[in-house]
């Protein structure tokens, strides 16, 4: 049976898992490149040249990260990880901005800092599905557990502002359904580890201070 209930504990079919993830999603960018790119790519579009560089680095940081032995083999961490990594990429061009660039900018610019700056922090312990790379409490792992999420959400809400469709909206929404759901099955994993039940006593905000 390829999936057990638990942790992988086999470290050839955690690699196997790793590899696997790293494929779909290079095969998902190559998808969303396709449909975007070149009649997209224009100077009045930079908000689509702009999504496409924040997805990208996902892919960058996936590609380089660090082989771990201890990553999710539960179906619905693995659903929820690929599905919502995969919706994210599905968005579209849209119909014209429902506000104006200096409103929605600064969210997209924004979104794209923080999840960039996430990134960065966690270097190469960057995965998709839930597993343990250890734990990191520094940047923006100071503020809140989940930094990279809040910045995701930031980052869609600017390009659907500047975007806007039925399907960009459906997409979103979904995503971040799945989002939610996948910090709970990070936090399931993490927390069985002593270390980070401590930083999730510091850190008692998931995404946002003061809220959750």
């Amino acid at each position: 049976m390829f999936f057990s209930n638990n942790v992988v504990p086999s470290s050839v079919k955690a690699r196997w898992l790793d590899r696997t993830e790293q494929v779909l999603l290079v095969v998902a960018y190559g998808w969303l490149l396709l449909r975007i790119w070149p009649e997209q790519v224009q100077v009045h579009n930079w908000f689509s040249l702009l999504l496409l560089a924040s997805e990208g680095i996902v892919v960058i940081f996936v590609l380089i990260r660090r082989p771990t032995e201890l990553i999710s083999d539960r179906p619905w961490d693995w659903f929820i990880a690929v599905a919502g990594t995969f919706l994210a990429l599905a968005v579209g061009p849209g119909g014209a901005p429902l506000v104006t660039a200096a409103v929605a900018a600064p969210l997209l610019v924004l979104g794209v800092a923080i999840h960039t700056g996430a990134k960065l922090s966690l270097r190469r312990s960057f995965g998709i599905v839930a597993a343990a790379r250890g734990v990191m409490d520094k940047g923006l792992y100071r503020l809140v557990r989940h930094p990279m999420y809040a910045g995701y959400f930031l980052t869609h809400l600017g390009y659907l502002l500047l975007a806007p469709s039925i399907w960009n909206l459906v997409v979103y929404m979904t995503v971040w359904l799945f989002l939610g759901a996948r910090i709970l099955a990070e936090e399931r994993m993490l927390l069985k580890d002593p270390e980070y039940s401590a930083y999730a006593e510091r850190v008692r905000w998931r995404v946002v201070p003061l809220v959750y």
